[in-house]
């Protein structure tokens, strides 16, 4: 089925149809004078016969105490005042809590009583736990999204304090109207040596940062993996319930976060 893209912000926070596995790839470019420090990732559509369609555009914020990454619909306008903007990752000051908003505005800098409706929603929590350690071997990843009404649309959740954030919910255990996902623990590979996942021919370099994500119910479904296929080329397929803004900002936070990720 030829997926519609003509409307990338409504495409960016619309889940996957089911059944269907949109199929992508994000690379990044780090060229120029501090892209080392802040390489803008792009996320294309896969398409037939190679072609690929641009969906969304994601840069690190420079002067942000946290990592705090701006994602946008326009490959060429990263700001934050743009029209562009579509949603942003921010990180706890520790790097191994991420949460995924869309660009709403922030309850905390409004003084109204505003609307309910212009709040910005929270679509993905990421929690990487830390490996206190230090030794190697696979991290572990937890995902928290927003659930799905009868009508298999996203139950929209917008906190208006700390107590009503995704990770908030899922801290105190109050699971009502979001899923819980984890990364689906690699299987040690003697010939390797090394953790492996099989992602069918999808992945062909071996990395920390691959990763594929599941619900425990049923961990042969994959709502979403990523890996590595080159240099700074890597694939991302995401599957009902996520959309590409939940997916592109999950593999973001893979990116950045520091802790015990080797």
């Amino acid at each position: 089925p030829l997926i519609d893209v003509d409307d990338l912000e409504e495409f960016a926070i619309r889940p996957a149809p089911q059944g269907v596995t949109i199929k992508c790839r994000i690379t990044r470019d780090k060229k120029g004078m501090d892209r080392g420090m802040y390489p803008t990732y792009y996320l294309h559509l896969e398409r037939e016969h190679g072609k690929k369609v641009f969906l969304l555009a994601g840069r690190k914020r420079k002067k942000s105490k946290t990592s705090n990454y701006l994602i946008s619909i326009d490959p060429t306008d990263l700001s934050r005042g743009g029209e562009s903007f579509i949603g942003k990752l921010r990180s706890n000051l520790m790097g191994t809590k991420f949460t995924v908003y869309d660009n709403g505005v922030n309850p905390m800098k409004t003084t109204s009583s505003l609307e309910a409706s212009i709040l910005r929603q929270e679509l993905a929590a990421i929690c990487y736990e830390t490996n206190v350690l230090g030794f190697k071997g696979p991290r572990k990843m937890s995902v928290i999204v927003p659930g799905m009404n009868m009508d298999h649309e996203r139950v929209s959740i917008r906190p208006r304090n700390e107590h009503e954030t995704l990770l908030a919910r899922w801290q105190n255990k109050n699971t009502e109207s979001v899923i819980e996902l984890h990364n689906k623990t690699p299987v040690w590979n003697d010939d390797t040596q090394s953790y492996v996942l099989n992602f069918h021919g999808r992945v062909t370099q071996a990395s920390v940062k691959n990763f594929q994500i599941i619900h425990d119910n049923d961990p042969d479904y994959i709502v979403m993996q990523f890996g590595r296929v080159a240099e700074d080329v890597f694939t991302m397929d995401y599957n009902y319930p996520m959309c590409a803004l939940q997916a592109f900002a999950i593999a973001l936070s893979s990116f950045d976060s520091k802790l015990a990720c080797e």
